[in-house]
Formats: C-alpha cells, structure tokens, sequence
C-alpha cells in the first residue's frame, strides 16, 4: 500500500494547512475576490488568488523563476524538513518528482510579449521559464534529485495524473519516494480563454446552483509525499480514463467518469457504500455539473455526502487534482467537518439528479473520500483516500 506521509499546500484559502483547515471549516476564502486587469476589455471578474509573500528565487535558477515555481516552494516549505528527512533516509536517486500544470511560466511569456509588441527589453525572460516541462526540472533541481524527473499536462486532471504516476513509480521498485503535485498560476491567457468559451463566471462560480455561469479560476500549489512507510493515510485507488469525446465537453452519459472511479474502487478493493465524502470536479460549468451528478447518482445515489469546493480555491486547473486531494487529506488526518455547497447566495439547481450534495457541515462518518477530476478531452481521474489508522 502506498501511504501519504506530508503535504503542503498553498491557495485561496491560505497559505498554511493550519490557515487552510480553518478557513475549510468555516467557508471562508480569502483570496477569492474581484480583480481587474486579467479581462480584455478591463472588465473586473473574481478570481482566486494566493495572497502574501512568496519564496524568492535565487540568480542562479533566474531561467526558472516563476510566479508557478514560487508556489511550490511556499508548499515545499511547509515540509522540507519531511522531504530532507526522506532524501537522506533513501537516497537521491531514489526520490522521484511528478508534478501537474498547465500554465507554467505561460504569466511570464506573456509579459514578455506584452514588451516585446511595444519594442520594450524583457531582462527577465528565459525561454525554459514557460516550458510545461520546467516545474519538476526546477523542483528537482533544487532538491538536487537524481530519480526521474517529470510534468504531467492534461489540464484540468494534471496533478491527479501526477499522483496516479507516482504511485506506479514506487509499485514498479523505480523509487522508494515520489513528490507528487501540481502548480498553476493566474494568467492572462487561461482566463481569457475560458471567457471566449463563453465558460468563465464574472461572478463567484456556484456549482450545481440554479443560474450557475461557469469557472471561477484560481491560482495554487500542493505537493504530496508518497511513501511505503505505513502513515495515518492512504492512496487507497487510483482510476484514469480518457473517454475523447468532445475537446471540451464531457461524455453525455459520463462515461469515463464512471469508469476511473470503478477502476479506483476496484483497486482499492471498495464498494460504493464504503465511500464517506466525495469531493466533486463541480465546476459550475452546465454541463460539468449535470453529467457529473448524473454519474454520482448513478454510482452512489444520494448515499454518500459530497461536494464541490471551487468555491473556496477556484478552479486551479492543472493543480486541481493535488488541491482537492490535499484537501481531502487535511479532512481525514484533522477529523474536519466535510465542506458543504455554499447555496447562501444562490438557489441549487433543482433539475439536476440528485446526488447527496451537502448544504450543512456534516461530520465523516466512514474514513474513506474519493476526489474526482474531469479534463478536457476527457481526461480523467478518480483518487481514493482513506485513513488507516
């Protein structure tokens, strides 16, 4: 079995996972809220952002030096002393780094060719900066690792890959340790994409609500450490598919959704009913949130209590994954209430099949929660979680 022995995480709900838990538990999130200057056009639209300081990246790694980079060291601070502990005790090719993103250093790219366009010199760019591959290389780098080293870009499933891969990293005997996540930050490029996809929200996104709009985006990072070591917590399953439907809608009968939480179920060796939480892609999107509580009705009926938490985090797209993971993490190694859908500002949508979605704090009763991804492309994973002990 494959345990979880640290995690650090940064988003709109904090900066510490004492910070986060708190504000979990109280639905309150910090950096979610109007920004302007991300719109074409200048409209203002709520965004979810990290707030404060983040780690400086030195001189010497400037070709790696980006708003996404900092993100992982705010999270890699938060367990250095677990990841020194961990390279020490297994050696540094024995430690694998798999991350998950889908704007890298894309923010940095972009106000390169913002200066660029108006004949202006851009000293901080490096061209390695916006490389999907750069997080890991950077990651590992800093770290001085020598075990495999890579990035994984299936937009919004990225860093649920990025754990699924590490995991097959240790269960194939190529490493003892694998530092799994994900980053992704605000961009000018990703949020004005999704506006022209007519899938952006101006407001704060509203998953499974009656007028729901779309996406609010959020910028984030998470890394995981994956051990053998027996820890309070488990990978307890993994399950991918990519069902290919559509470049941008889910399967109408959602069926690589079903799919990878069968094939995580089965791996973990569970039923349905064994599930106590689900923490939901619910990405407000129409479609998302129809398909998906059509899957959940389907496979659990409204037995099980479930929710989206983009609300509190936004949608963090290539850092999704690790996001809801970490967080489903900090519900079973702290006995949080689970998170419940936030209806206070708007009505649910009452045509949607109904699926256990919380409206009230409700306390885990059974140690087991499945967090789902669904990517475009159809792109998908399902993590199971599990406390153990």
């Amino acid at each position: 079995m494959i345990y979880i022995s640290a995690v650090g995480m940064v988003n709109a709900l904090g900066n510490s996972a004492d910070e986060i838990a708190r504000n979990l538990t109280a639905g309150i999130a910090p950096g979610m809220r109007s920004r302007s200057g991300w719109l074409q056009g200048c409209p203002d639209a709520v965004l979810g952002g990290v707030e404060g300081e983040l780690p400086l990246i030195p001189d010497e790694m400037a070709a790696h030096r980006t708003r996404n980079n900092q993100l992982l060291l705010a999270a890699l601070a938060q367990i250095q002393s677990d990841v020194d502990a961990a390279i020490a005790r297994v050696g540094r090719d024995r430690v694998a780094v798999v991350l998950g993103t889908s704007t890298s250093g894309l923010d940095e790219g972009d106000t390169h060719a913002r200066l660029s366009l108006k004949g202006e010199a851009s000293p901080a760019w490096q061209y390695p900066q916006q490389e999907l591959g750069d997080p890991s290389r950077f990651l590992a780098k800093w770290l001085a690792l020598e075990g495999p080293a890579y990035t994984i870009s299936t937009a919004c499933s990225s860093s649920a890959r990025a754990i699924v891969s590490g995991q097959r990293l240790i269960d194939a005997g190529l490493v003892d340790i694998a530092l799994v996540g994900g980053a992704d930050t605000l961009s000018r490029m990703p949020v004005n994409g999704f506006n022209s996809l007519e899938a952006l929200s101006p407001t704060l996104c509203e998953p499974f609500g009656r007028d729901r709009r779309g996406i609010t985006i959020g910028e984030g990072a998470a890394l995981m450490i994956l051990t053998r070591e027996p820890q309070p917590v488990a990978l307890l399953g993994t399950g991918e598919s990519s069902d290919a439907w559509h470049i941008s809608a889910p399967h109408p009968q959602g069926e690589g959704a079903i799919r990878a939480i069968h094939q995580a179920l089965r791996e973990a060796r569970l039923q349905p009913a064994d599930v106590g939480y689900i923490n939901l892609h619910g990405t407000a999107t129409p479609l998302n949130d129809q398909i998906e509580s059509q899957v959940i009705h389907d496979l659990f009926s409204e037995q099980v209590p479930c929710s989206s938490t983009k609300h509190l985090t936004g949608h963090t797209l290539g850092a999704a994954g690790i996001t809801e993971a970490a967080l489903s993490w900090l519900i079973l190694s702290r006995n949080l209430p689970l998170p419940p859908q936030d209806f206070g500002r708007y009505a649910p949508d009452a045509t949607l099949p109904p699926c256990g979605i919380l409206s009230q704090p409700e306390r885990l009763e059974k140690p087991v929660i499945l967090s789902n991804s669904f990517a475009f492309g159809g792109n998908n994973a399902s993590i199971l979680l599990g406390r153990v002990s």
